[in-house]
Parts: C-alpha cells; structure tokens; sequence
C-alpha cells in the first residue's frame, strides 16, 4: 500500500460545492483508498491505496464526488516524495514566519508555455512569486485575498493548480508521514 495525498479544489469555500470530511471519507473509501486522515474543510486527504499507479484514481474520486453530492470538484494525487521536494524547495524561507501568508500552488503539470509576463503584470509590488516545475510559490504579505496574481495564476499559467498556505502544507506533509 501506498500512501498518498488528494488535494481537492473547490469544495467547501464561499458556501458552495458543501462536503463534510465525514462525507469526502466515504467517497475515498468507495475507490478504494484506505487509512483516510482529512486536514481541515478545504478539502486534504491523506490515504493509502494498493495501487502503485494512480493515473485514473482523481477521475474515479471526482465520479463518487458527483454521483454523491452533484458537483466534480477538481482533485490532484501527489506523493509524499513530491510534498517533500516542494517543502524542501520553498525559494522563500523567511516567508515561513507567517505561513499564512505563503502558498504552493500545486500543478496538474508542468506549464508548457507559462504567461510569465502577464503574472509580472499583476504581481502586486510586496508579492514574491517563483514557479518551478509543477510548483508555484506565492509570498502575498498583503492576503491571498487581496492577490490579483493568486486569482489569475491559473490562467496564466494554463495548467489547473490548487494552492496551500505553508501551514496546511507542512500539516499535511505531517499528517502524510504518520501514514507512510
């Protein structure tokens, strides 16, 4: 078995897209995902699963989602190696004092023909952004709220992505290498 991280998009925000954990559980487990741990409403799941590869298993999970509560919510699959690496990889170190403040955005891959010019263009002065890989890192001292970057990266990256304050991601990184 191996264990692995469900990043879900969209569920539980803005009172939209409702889905209790108790709920997002017994969609994972009806897939086949055992051990399941959830970390906060935003939608993060740690599982195992007896599958070494993955590939359809965010389909089946946004399937069980929709068949249950009418809505498919976007869902990305990361390894514990791949948390590991982003975490490892944070370009901005003294951002993690106030890890409300910084966020991996987490891609689906990696962007062929990356906007950067258009995130420039709406980067905020006190905002510091790095994309490396499949991985977007956004410093926002101001608020994610406050960000026009954070709310046009996905465009101008043109990749889906879902993003996590360094909090969450080092909480689910945790809660991962209890599991593994």
């Amino acid at each position: 078995m191996t264990t692995r991280i469900a990043l879900f998009r969209g569920i539980n925000v803005g009172g939209r897209n409702i889905l209790p954990m108790a709920e997002l559980v017994a969609c994972l487990q009806e897939v086949g995902c055992e051990d399941v741990r959830t970390y906060i409403q935003s939608g993060n799941a740690v599982f195992r699963h007896p599958e070494r590869r993955l590939s359809g298993l965010p389909g089946r999970i946004g399937a069980a989602i929709s068949d249950s509560h009418g809505f498919k919510p976007e869902v990305l699959i990361l390894t514990i190696d791949r948390l590991e690496r982003a975490v490892r990889s944070n370009p901005f170190p003294e951002a993690e004092i106030e890890p409300s403040k910084l966020h991996l955005f987490f891609l689906a891959a990696v962007p062929e023909n990356p906007d950067i010019d258009s995130i420039e263009n709406v980067r905020a002065e006190s905002e510091c952004f790095v994309l490396e890989g499949d991985v977007a890192y956004l410093d926002a001292p101001a608020g994610i709220g406050r960000s026009r970057l954070a709310a046009r990266l996905e465009k101008a990256l043109g990749v889906a992505c879902t993003g996590r304050n360094w909090r969450s991601v080092c909480k689910i990184l945790d809660i991962a290498g209890q599991s593994g």
